[in-house]
């Protein structure tokens, strides 16, 4: 052992993970499984290669993260005439090797919860609505925001020119109260 290395082995500290961080790479590493089009809710879709929900990718994916292991639950939406049982294995195979190779976390129980099953057109054609309806609402939201942004612009430039020729008034009132009035001395 060299003489950093045993240096570095005196650093006390301790290397910890939040469920977030095992969640991605549970959702990530299960993006492209044959026969799983979706995890709980559709974060991702193997059809047209585009995550729906980035910001959620961990959806429909639950662990409890210890020191040194893991456990996963996962609630999926299965491709019509798949053999489960060999997805759930392929499932298990790339969850263990994932966590390990990133974590050197143990993977001590995978659950699978099917709780769908659709053909790969339903899937699409549910993805599809998916994406319409969050870009619908973007848009929607988008001149909603900009119409109350003009609405407030033109209010404020009213209200603004109204609080110049108030300002303009009292000056002129001022200045013909200063001329009628003399001062004493």
């Amino acid at each position: 052992m060299s003489n950093v290395e045993k240096k570095v082995e005196e650093v006390k500290g301790e290397l910890t993970y939040e469920d977030k961080v095992i969640q991605k790479i549970i959702g990530l590493s299960l993006e492209n499984v044959p026969g799983l089009l979706a995890i709980d809710g559709g974060f991702f879709s193997n059809l047209t290669g585009k995550l729906i929900n980035t910001d959620n990718v961990a959806s429909g994916v639950n662990v409890e993260v210890g020191k040194k292991q893991v456990a996963v639950d996962l609630k999926v939406v299965v491709e019509y005439q798949r053999n489960i049982p060999e997805l759930y294995k392929k499932i298990k195979e790339i969850v263990v090797s994932e966590i390990s190779n990133m974590t050197n976390l143990e993977v001590v129980e995978v659950n699978v919860d099917v709780v769908d099953i659709k053909t790969k057109e339903q899937h699409e054609a549910d993805s599809v609505s998916l994406q319409d309806r969050a870009t619908g609402v973007v848009e929607s939201t988008s001149k909603f925001t900009s119409d109350k942004f003009e609405s407030a612009k033109e209010g404020l430039s009213d209200g603004l020119s109204a609080a110049k020729e108030k300002v303009k008034g009292v000056a002129e009132d001022t200045k013909e109260t200063a001329k009628a009035e003399p001062r004493v001395h």
